[in-house]
């Protein structure tokens, strides 16, 4: 594996990293966290997916949409398939904020949940 050129975001200072995943080695960082993201984007990139979900009444009847995001990132990889699972839920109204939407989607350990309150 080469080396790879990234920049940090874990701080505004946006670092540019040099990572080599194999050596387990980071140069360009100005702090430990930088290291640490430098590593883990190399080695296994995760995001955060945030989308809507569509809203029916207790009918089935469309209303709305209602914003998501899963609970903790999940591996970049998985974003697409992730997406074809929301896209078939229809969420029934009322939604809370921080309730489940898709628990555990694609076994990953990691919910779907809600970001606003849709009474």
């Amino acid at each position: 594996m080469s080396v790879q050129h990234i920049t940090c975001i874990v701080c505004p200072r946006g670092c540019a990293l040099e990572v080599d995943a194999q050596a387990g080695t980071v140069t360009g960082n100005s702090c430990k966290r930088g290291a640490e993201y430098g590593i883990a984007e190399a080695t296994n990139p995760t995001r955060t997916l945030t989308t809507t979900v569509r809203v029916v009444d207790e009918n089935g009847e469309p209303l709305d949409v209602a914003p998501v995001r899963t609970a903790a990132p999940i591996p970049k990889g998985s974003l697409f398939d992730a997406m074809k699972v929301v896209d078939a839920v229809r969420a029934v109204k009322p939604i809370r904020r921080g309730d489940v939407i898709v628990p555990n989607i694609l076994n990953t350990g990691v919910d779907v949940i809600a970001t606003r309150d849709l009474l």
